[in-house]
């Protein structure tokens, strides 16, 4: 092995071996002598070992190499190093010593926390199996068209859901329902069947009008007993259309109409009566309805019409999906094991859970989420659904908080057989058995709307707990916030009920994704005009950054002229780029806060804007790989959050998904050539003066490429900036720009107008003589002075001195009108 210096290293193994010190710093001087020790010369390890054998420098001068090297040693570090110790000696005299290391203290890093109801705080996110994340979420009952409450519920799950797994990497598996056995379901799928049954019967329109009569009566005394404003609304409008599509239907009958006529406002009527006379048909003829296969016909048609309405908003589908239908066998094992448990008990064919019993337990509590609402027997009965609350059903139950784990089923209800006779599952159980089966005994996150927190899942908690026999079957619990349309509950009584499609119709998924992100998903979220054109100015001002962006980079350059020098401008924006994604990370950290994240991005565009149009006011280009870094990562965060498709490299796609990175690719290359071939020709055009072609120009411009979804911005002394856009979009940008300078024109012209009437009033007051200006005035005086000046008022008496003396005045600035007047009139200057 060689030194540092060249020279082979001694073998010390024998010198070691030796054990009497003086004969052993013999052999080492020897070993010394043979080497060529100079100024400078590195000591390896082997040096240092053979050293330390030596408790002091050798006596005798002949061991001159021995000393000498003995004493270097020490004076280096204080004393030869003793046995066993490590040897911080790693250069010889002339060497510098390499300081001791330390790391850096750092700082504590951010971590995750989630608003969770079990403890109304935000709490650490802490799953219980590394980074796997087990997330149930409750699912729609389809029996109708999904409305803007379930936008608001699954959009903002989808988000949290895209920023645990894309941005904090957690491995998620979520889980969701669909609930298809259920009262609401029952009752709409008879009512339904039976409405449609009459209507292919062809009633005559005399017993039509008798039915619908007969149909008032119990509506009637509905509508009297409703106390709820809301739904007693609703009765009264259907009530008042009822009647008015009765009265013509009654004439056409008493004329002897013909029977095309009849049958036209028959239809009316029972479009118009359709609720009423399903609830009358249902009422009288429900129990007759045995067909399960009645029941299962409309929530597999709206659990369809559901899925399309998700993937339209861009939401996520779950992991797994699971249906109460499939899933009857183990939620009927499911209750059997919380019977067995003590917690559950038959009664006339129904299962119950026993509140109380499971309450009275050391190891559980009931009410974990609402403990204030535990025995609120309207929210209870609102639970067990309207087919459910009879007085013998309530009857059954050994106390009212109880509720129905298994109900046995009336005629005309779909029934399963189970040990305790033909019935149904109740609506708490289904999620407890299918979440239990598929996640186990305890899982990370159960997430809802705010209105299942009870009775809903207060009971979910408890049966399920029950069934496990632990305390922890969810360990977070996540509710989003309520969603009001203008201020107000949404209610078709309010004629505010939006459905999901609906309200496609008027904005994006990205824009409703938008609004949803500028507000906080566990807080009430007022769906309004208000709300949804914050949104709106959020997308156009985020599309219009990344536009520029674009077209800076499309700005050729060599590969070397990509590394630009950074000046203060460059090193202030990246270091505001870098402390907006510190904020934003705290952001997401913090419960997830997108309504702040939203606010720091904005905030960020707003910095890169500036930083664009000081080098803009400049001429000079802004720094492309800067500017391409902040883009891409806005871009990435939105598509986080699923506001822009995964197809999209950077900013907002065009041409919808699948089309955006071909389109802009293939067609911007040509639509550059054009905007430097219009540019070529407008400097010719304005060189040699010939306005047509500059208009031609101007109409391409403004005409004809927003058709296409093109815009070319013209800036003074700078290229034309090229921007593929919606073409709806530029086509409202269009009108909107031509109402503006309408408005303008208008303005304008007005302007213009009251000018002239100041000036044809001006000069026609310049034309009164003084002496005359007065004298028209006799409604306010009587008496005048030998040149036209006021000397007494209408009733003769004189004028004070205060009166005249403004009166003068008056009369001296007209004199001075006048004859300016009489001047331009001598110079001509007016015809």
């Amino acid at each position: 092995m060689a030194d540092s210096s060249g020279q082979q290293a001694p073998d010390y193994r024998s010198i070691l071996s030796i054990s009497d010190e003086a004969a052993r710093a013999q052999a080492l001087n020897e070993h010394l002598s043979t080497r060529s020790y100079v100024q400078g010369y590195s000591l390896s390890q082997a040096d240092v070992d053979a050293f330390r054998q030596l408790s002091a420098p050798p006596a005798d001068p002949q061991l001159f190499h021995v000393a000498r090297w003995f004493r270097h040693i020490e004076a280096l570090l204080g004393s030869p190093c003793g046995k066993g110790q490590p040897c911080r000696l790693q250069a010889s005299k002339g060497r510098r010593v390499q300081p001791q290391w330390s790391p850096p203290a750092g700082t504590q890093p951010c971590r995750l926390h989630l608003y969770n109801s079990l403890t109304r705080n935000k709490e650490v996110f802490i799953p219980q199996d590394g980074k796997k994340v087990t997330w149930y979420c409750c699912g729609p009952t389809v029996y109708d068209a999904s409305h803007m409450g379930h936008a608001r519920s699954y959009i903002s799950f989808d988000i949290l859901r895209r920023v645990l797994k894309d941005y904090f990497k957690f491995d998620v598996f979520y889980c969701m329902n669909i609930t298809d056995i259920d009262d609401k379901i029952i009752k709409r799928a008879r009512q339904n069947h039976l409405f449609e049954q009459y209507r292919e019967k062809r009633p005559e329109a005399a017993q039509v009008l008798e039915d619908v009569q007969a149909a008032l009566k119990p509506f009637s005394v509905k509508l009297n007993e409703t106390t709820d404003p809301d739904k007693k609304q609703m009765l009264e409008r259907i009530h008042h259309a009822v009647q008015l599509a009765t009265e013509p239907l009654e004439k056409a009958v008493q004329s002897r109409l013909t029977g095309e006529e009849v049958n036209s406002c028959v239809e009316v009527l029972l479009e118009e009566a359709k609720d009423l006379l399903s609830d009358w048909l249902d009422s009288t003829l429900g129990c007759d309805v045995t067909d399960n296969s009645i029941f299962s016909k409309l929530p597999k048609f709206w659990e369809e019409d559901f899925h399309r309405d998700m993937e339209a908003l861009n939401v996520l589908p779950p992991d797994v999906l699971t249906r109460v239908s499939e899933y009857v066998p183990e939620i009927v094992n499911f209750v059997q094991k919380i019977v067995d448990n003590g917690y559950g008990y038959v009664s006339n064919g129904s299962v119950y859970f026993d509140t109380a019993k499971f309450a009275s337990s050391e190891k559980h509590s009931y009410g974990k989420l609402v403990p204030e609402a535990v025995g609120d027997q309207k929210a209870l009965q609102e639970g067990e659904g309207d087919l459910s609350i009879s007085a013998d059903r309530l009857s059954e139950k050994r106390s009212p908080n109880d509720f129905a784990l298994w109900k046995a089923s009336k005629p005309g209800e779909p029934s399963w057989p189970c040990p305790w006779g033909k019935g149904r599952p109740g609506w708490h159980i289904e999620c407890s058995a299918m979440a239990g089966t598929l996640l186990g005994a305890s899982m990370d996150i159960h997430g809802g709307g705010f209105d299942l927190r009870f009775p809903h899942h207060d009971n979910e908690l408890a049966q399920s707990e029950a069934y496990f026999e632990n305390d922890c079957w969810v360990r977070y619990f996540l509710h989003t916030g309520h969603l009001t349309i203008a201020g107000c509950k949404m209610s078709k009584s309010l004629k505010n009920f939006i459905t999901i499609k609906d309200a496609l119709k008027k904005h994006s998924a990205r824009q409703l994704r938008l609004a949803f992100l500028m507000h906080s998903w566990k807080d009430t979220l007022d769906y309004s005009s208000n709300t949804m054109e914050s949104a709106l100015q959020y997308e156009k001002f985020l599309n219009e950054f990344f536009l520029n962006v674009k077209d800076i980079l499309r700005a050729p350059v060599d590969i070397t002229g990509q590394f630009e020098k950074w000046g203060e401008e460059e090193a202030e924006l990246n270091k505001n780029f870098y402390d907006k994604k510190t904020a934003i990370h705290k952001a997401l950290c913090d419960n997830v806060d997108t309504r702040t994240v939203m606010e720091e991005m904005r905030a960020l565009v707003s910095q890169c804007n500036l930083y664009m149009a000081a080098r803009k006011a400049m001429r000079k280009r802004p720094n492309q790989a800067l500017l391409e870094n902040i883009a891409l990562y806005l871009t990435h965060m939105l598509k986080i959050f699923g506001a822009v498709e995964e197809d999209s490299s950077l900013g907002f796609p065009v041409g919808g998904p699948g089309t955006s990175l071909s389109l802009e690719a293939t067609v911007m290359p040509y639509l550059q050539v054009l905007s430097e071939f219009r540019e070529g020709v407008r400097k010719i055009a304005r060189e040699q003066k010939v306005p047509e072609i500059l208009q031609l120009s101007d109409a391409l411009r403004d005409d004809i490429l927003p058709e296409l979804g093109v815009r070319f911005e013209d800036h003074e002394g700078l290229p034309t900036v090229v921007k593929l856009v919606d073409r709806n979009t530029l086509l409202k940008e269009r009108e909107e720009k031509r109402r503006v300078e309408e408005e303008k024109r208008k303005k304008k012209e007005e302007a213009a107008r009251r000018k002239q009437e100041q000036e044809a009033a001006k000069l026609a007051k310049m034309k009164i003589p003084p002496s005359e200006m007065f004298m028209s005035e006799t409604d306010k005086y009587s008496k005048f002075d030998e040149n036209g000046l006021p000397t007494h008022d209408m009733e003769g008496k004189e004028l004070s001195k205060g009166q005249a003396k403004k009166l003068k005045k008056l009369f001296e600035a007209q004199e001075k009108l006048y004859k300016e007047y009489l001047q331009m009139a001598q110079n001509g200057s007016f015809q």
